[in-house]
């Protein structure tokens, strides 16, 4: 059996609202931590109203990672958080610092925590073909 090599990081995990990030920051502060954010609305920037993300009082408090990566138009995939997340959390054991993932994306934490099945990449030319189908006979009729 192998053993697992992964650092030692803690999980909080729950629906939004449900005190994460005042949990995951008293841990952060009593074991001198840093948050990485497991949130898929929580990468976007201006997304901060209905998504419970950490004010400017907040982030003061305890590092936090993770938070407004992209756009709202822009995409983030599981496999980029995973890989993004991994590379954060290496950091942050290399600073002798203590990883706090704190959100409530299961996918996310899946993806980090498990791995991902291997996909194919998306193709764009496909999605045009279909967007423009929907366009003109509707998403009903795909």
């Amino acid at each position: 059996m192998a053993v697992d090599q992964r650092p030692l990081a803690i999980a909080v995990m729950g629906p939004t609202a449900s005190g994460k990030t005042a949990t995951a920051i008293a841990l952060a502060q009593q074991l001198d931590g840093e948050i990485v954010s497991v949130d898929s609305a929580l990468v976007y920037r201006g997304l901060d109203i209905g998504s419970a993300k950490p004010d400017a009082a907040e982030r003061v408090q305890a590092p936090h990672h993770l938070l407004d990566l992209r756009d709202p138009w822009q995409t983030y995939s599981a496999a980029e958080f995973s890989a993004d997340a991994a590379r954060v959390v290496a950091d942050i054991v290399a600073r002798g610092k203590t990883p706090i993932l704190a959100g409530g994306t299961g996918l996310y934490f899946r993806a980090l925590l498990q791995g991902l099945s291997p996909m194919p990449e998306a193709d764009p030319a496909m999605r045009a073909v279909l967007s423009a189908d929907a366009a003109e006979r509707g998403w009903a009729a795909l």
